[in-house]
């Protein structure tokens, strides 16, 4: 943990020189969610491949890299791209970014990610704000020796998800116009998509929506002591009587189709921070 405290470091101050101010607020854009970042203003571009340490992106549509700016008048940073236990990468190393991110100073977390649907009242294109979430993948960024000046060794996990953020994007969707759904995200380890029979189980176990991130981030933003709102996109229904497979390309192209909307409820609930 003393070499990775280091390279967190160095990965920061090697960000720091593109900085103007510091970026209170951190995106992370799940899949095909990174046209998103057509909306910051001034956008200074960091690839991961040139930051010290920073693990790259090998899953469809991430593109890999930092974007600096503003956006909503608000210093922000966005990771666009995000990284997978299933891409081999441990649950420390997507850990990572978020380390560095909260040591250039960012203190709320706005998350996104592509989802399917296990609650039958959803519908594909629909979004919906993460209010608690329940980890399948057995892992856990935190496993390992503890940094006590990152945060607690038994971090509480009462709140994971701000209610205040919680809150402000559901009387944001209000105003705006835009339905926002609200539910119980499942983190799972993937590649592999879900069995009718795991769908099943998931629905019974609690959860509207199941997706393959997220989880590792958010632990380890909790543990970081940065608030944390997520919203994911809904990209398919997972109906485990009336199974049909989700083809990749179609999951991106909903994604894509819903981040449109996304990128509005998401500027104005920066407008409101």
């Amino acid at each position: 943990m003393i070499e990775f405290r280091a390279r967190v470091r160095e990965a920061a101050d090697s960000v720091r020189p593109f900085l103007t101010s510091e970026p209170a607020i951190g995106l992370v854009l799940g899949t095909g969610l990174g046209g998103i970042v057509n909306a910051i203003d001034k956008a200074v571009l960091v690839p991961y491949s040139s930051i010290p340490h920073h693990p790259v992106c090998t899953a469809p549509g991430h593109q890999g890299q930092l974007v600096i700016g503003k956006w909503a008048g608000k210093p922000v940073i966005a990771m666009d791209g995000r990284f997978h236990l299933y891409e081999g990468y441990s649950p420390v190393m997507i850990s990572f970014p978020i380390r560095v991110l909260r040591a250039l100073g960012t203190k709320t977390l706005v998350i996104s990610n592509a989802a399917g649907g296990l609650n039958p009242d959803f519908q594909a294109g629909d979004l919906m704000v993460i209010t608690d979430h329940i980890n399948f993948t057995g892992q856990n960024p935190l496993a390992g020796p503890n940094v006590d000046d990152w945060g607690l060794r038994f971090p509480d996990m009462v709140e994971p998800y701000s209610r205040s953020l919680i809150a402000l994007a559901g009387k944001t969707a209000l105003e705006e116009g835009i339905a926002l759904c609200r539910g119980v995200y499942a983190g799972v380890l993937g590649p592999s998509l879900e069995t009718a029979a795991e769908t099943r189980f998931l629905r019974i176990a609690g959860a509207d929506a199941v997706g393959m991130s997220t989880i590792m981030e958010v632990i380890t933003a909790v543990h970081s002591g940065m608030e944390v709102l997520a919203i994911s996109v809904i990209t398919n229904i997972n109906l485990p009587d009336c199974y049909k497979p989700a083809e990749i390309e179609q999951v991106i192209e909903t994604a894509n189709e819903s981040g449109k909307k996304l990128g509005i409820l998401f500027e104005k609930i920066l407008e409101r921070c």
